[in-house]
């Protein structure tokens, strides 16, 4: 295992580009089944999840090569399996996504159960409710198997209850080859499913209204195989921000796309912050000491990401005043907040509410990533902490930042990686 040796008190500052969006790569990745040949992805991040999604691709039949920087070639010519590991299942959440492509492209398709990041409950039954309108029928077996089988999907109305976002991902890919129209209302409108109905229209799907309270999909007869480049990683972005904030830095981040960050700027400059805001950077001139918000509360996008709340949690522990957030997404999302009080801050609970009273300076001290963007929170921590801290899990982090150390080290920060003892 491998940890982040981090020394704190080091102001950031520069410019950098920020990475593709994971959470654009990997349902893109899946869409790539439904096309019958190659597809090439520009601006995939080489991340842990990316490498997972391309061994569950190839246990079916894909094959997934990187042919340039940041360049991923996805051949679905011959796909000759239907049932997915559970070992690959288990590796995290978005595994789950490869169901409704190859539903509608095979028509079988059995999986079990996925994991991930351990931080709440993150069930699938909205999944399985949208697919089962879809005309999939749905048998369960031995270890938390799953087996869909559709001869001919049929278009739909689908109610989501809350605007999941794996669950519009799946229902969308299987309403592409569906015969007739399908109708998803209250979808997630996160700009990741923008993304996804941008490349499934160059594939020749019909699909419109991603981003809004209703997608509309006109089913087709077969896709192709398309081009595409992934949209940037605003989470990735926003860490990046709250890093230069917490450390007094001025960092300026290139190739974003501004718009989908409004919520995570807005909250920077109430504690603040100044930022400078073009078509596609971002600079921050971050104050002496930041200023605690009274209220942050995650909510479905628009609304403040959750995401983000383990890194403004982080944030807020040695900002001036009392800041109040509130996580509503994630029932198990607070397990940084132990590792945050060794390093002195000053936090309690609420059953979903954490009350955070700004300290004057967090300290150094050994703490432990849980959860990828729990990782993020306490390497931001470092950077702000008086002395040393050793941040072990880092595996977490791989599967969402690029090199992160590195990114933070071009800076200006002192991190490196070692091998723990």
């Amino acid at each position: 295992m491998e940890r982040y040796v981090i020394q704190g008190g080091i102001a950031l500052n520069g410019n950098l580009d920020v990475q593709g969006a994971k959470n654009s790569a990997l349902p893109i990745m899946a869409a790539c089944l439904l096309g019958n040949g190659a597809s090439i992805l520009d601006n995939v991040p080489a991340l842990s999840d990316v490498a997972v999604m391309a061994q569950i691709m190839e246990t079916i039949g894909a094959k997934v090569a990187w042919t340039g920087e940041n360049q991923l070639r996805v051949d679905c010519t011959q796909l000759d399996n239907w049932a997915i590991p559970d070992y690959l299942m288990r590796r995290m959440r978005s595994s789950f996504i490869v169901v409704g492509p190859l539903l509608g492209r095979l028509g079988r398709v059995r999986v079990t159960y996925p994991g991930g990041c351990a931080i709440g409950t993150r069930a699938i039954d909205l999944h399985l409710q949208g697919l089962k309108k879809l005309g999939a029928k749905i048998t369960t077996g031995p270890s938390g198997q799953i087996e869909f089988r559709a001869s001919q999907l049929r278009g739909t109305f689908v109610d989501l209850d809350i605007p999941s976002v794996g669950a519009t991902e799946n229902i969308l890919m299987a309403a592409v080859l569906a015969q007739g129209t399908t109708v998803i209302n209250n979808p997630a409108r996160e700009p990741e499913i923008v993304d996804l109905q941008s490349f499934l229209n160059k594939m020749g799907a019909r699909v419109e209204g991603a981003g809004g309270d209703q997608i509309i999909i006109q089913g087709v007869d077969k896709l192709e195989p398309a081009c595409h480049e992934i949209i940037p990683d605003r989470i990735v972005a926003g860490t990046l921000l709250v890093a230069a904030a917490v450390t007094g830095g001025r960092v300026t981040l290139h190739k974003v796309v501004p718009a989908h960050m409004s919520v995570v700027v807005a909250k920077l400059a109430e504690m603040g912050a100044t930022i400078d805001v073009g078509k596609d950077y971002i600079t921050l001139y971050a104050p002496e000491q930041l200023k605690s918000v009274e209220k942050i509360i995650t909510a479905p996008y628009p609304g403040f990401p959750t995401d983000m709340q383990p890194q403004f949690m982080a944030a807020l522990a040695s900002a001036q005043g009392v800041g109040i957030l509130t996580e509503k997404i994630f029932d198990g999302r607070f397990k940084h907040i132990d590792e945050l009080r060794r390093m002195g801050a000053n936090i309690s609970v609420d059953g979903r509410t954490a009350i955070i009273r700004g300290v004057e300076k967090l300290r150094g001290a050994s703490v432990e990533a849980t959860d990828l963007r729990a990782g993020a929170a306490l390497a931001i921590a470092a950077l702000s902490a008086e002395g040393v801290t050793t941040l072990s899990g880092v595996q977490h982090i791989d599967r969402g930042y690029v090199n992160l150390e590195g990114q933070l080290a071009a800076l200006g920060a002192k991190i490196y990686r070692e091998r723990e003892a």
